[in-house]
């Protein structure tokens, strides 16, 4: 099959560097675009084609995987921004794909609406969020993507795609988690609800006891995640429901004593001492685990659901069936405990219930995720290595925006509907205008 190759340089153009909030992962792309509409976008792409360059577009970089890497054309995000269409009859949303979570959750707030479920992270634009799958917590509802009830797609010959159950439905089920590989997402449609209320109780709880309650914890509540601090036997746990009211938000205080001071600045301490003097880890990690206490509060879903995150890590994450939760986390905290890995960032836990989406990590399956990190520009691939053989005996599947070293021969085996998608994307891109190494590797030529 043949492939887009990078054409020679024009009179003129200069490289500039991209990379993305981590730092790990860099770009030098021939040209930068920053279309505003999608018919700016359909000329970018056919352009970039008769010159023979290839295309990726970005997001906002918080991925930490080369999945936007290109020595092509570059498709910035900043000025494809905005809201389209809030259908309050319909219960949608439409936004351009380059809009920031930030701004769509705010734009919905102030309309009194909301999504269901989100990560924990606003700054990430809605196209990159969904094309590489991600997730909050929630036992009932899903990730982002499993949100999305329409989307626009420019694809390879310039044509735009408009994509929901039913128009293109194939391209549809796909392209909600299509790692950018199918074409260039140019606006989203989002299921959205009347906004609620959520109390979220954020507890310390010894290792064990998360353990042992764990199946327990996940029925209960409606979205339950925890983290848990390597070198201890401490954890942290969040359990947010919807509730009646009233609203009793944080105070202003109170909140920057925890969010920004402990989990932020006190933190970003620790990391850079650890970083320094690894044998000073552990006593840290018990530190850290005994920093925060008990707290509770009720407010709209996008102030529970999301976090400030100033500390800036690479991470790992598996998405495993729910049922071999309780023995990887067993086996992860045995690998640490008999190596010389000293970890100073929290291992995180969080669920998902099954969805639809073929290359979804929680396609087909109740799934359980764990995530693991780094403090960046600490030594990582030793514990992300013997980490990610845990996650690969219990059939996990990686988090698409997140490092890990598996490739599309061991890929095709955890993902029913693997062929499913590269059929299609052989459909839709028979010339790989939209491929780059990482692609290459996860997918196949």
């Amino acid at each position: 099959m043949s492939q887009v190759r990078g054409a020679a340089r024009r009179p003129g153009t200069t490289r500039n560097t991209w990379a993305n909030w981590a730092g790990n992962v860099t770009s030098r792309p021939l040209r930068t675009a920053s279309p505003s509409t999608t018919a700016d976008v359909v000329a970018a792409v056919r352009q970039a084609a008769e010159d023979g360059l290839p295309v990726k577009a970005v997001g906002t970089g918080h991925s930490f995987t080369a999945a936007a890497v290109t020595d092509g054309l570059l498709i910035r995000p900043e000025r494809l921004a905005g809201v389209h269409q809030v259908d309050r009859g319909n219960g949608t949303v439409t936004v351009a794909a380059g809009t920031p979570l930030k701004q769509l959750n705010q734009t919905l707030s102030a309309h009194g609406l909301s999504l269901a479920n989100m990560g924990d992270i606003m700054e990430q634009t809605v196209s990159g969020a969904i094309s590489t799958g991600t997730h909050g917590t929630g036992r009932d509802s899903a990730s982002l993507a499993a949100q999305v009830t329409a989307l626009e797609l420019v694809t390879a010959d310039g044509s735009v795609l408009h994509c929901s159950e039913k128009e293109n439905p194939d391209v549809f089920a796909a392209a909600r988690v299509g790692l950018g590989a199918l074409g260039v997402i140019t606006a989203v449609t989002f299921a959205v609800e009347p906004e609620f209320l959520l109390t979220a109780r954020e507890e310390p709880m010894s290792f064990d006891r998360v353990k042992a309650e764990f199946d327990q914890l996940v029925a209960e509540n409606e979205h339950f995640e925890f983290f848990w601090f390597p070198h201890t036997e401490s954890c942290v746990t969040k359990r947010n429901n919807r509730s009646q009211g009233p609203a009793a938000p944080l105070g202003r205080i109170g909140s920057w004593f925890e969010d920004e001071l402990v989990s932020n600045g006190v933190f970003q301490a620790a990391c850079s001492v650890g970083r320094a003097v690894p044998a000073a880890v552990p006593g840290l990690a018990r530190l850290a685990g005994r920093a925060l206490s008990a707290r509770t509060y009720t407010d709209v879903p996008y102030k529970v659901f999301t976090s400030p995150r100033r500390v800036r890590f690479v991470e790992m994450e598996y998405a495993l069936p729910r049922e071999a939760a309780i023995e990887a986390l067993r086996e992860l905290r045995a690998l640490i405990e008999r190596s010389r890995l000293r970890v100073g960032f929290p291992v995180e836990v969080r669920t998902a219930p099954a969805d639809d989406i073929p290359l979804s990590t929680a396609s087909g399956r109740d799934t359980v995720y764990l995530a693991v990190h780094m403090y960046r520009g600490t030594p990582y691939r030793a514990y992300f290595s013997a980490a990610e053989r845990i996650m690969i005996e219990h059939g996990g599947r990686p988090h698409w925006g997140k490092l890990h070293s598996r490739d599309a021969a061991s890929l095709e085996g955890v993902y029913p509907r693997f062929t499913e998608f590269t059929a299609l994307r052989a459909r839709l891109d028979p010339e790989r205008l939209f491929a780059n190494p990482y692609l290459r590797r996860v997918l196949g030529d």
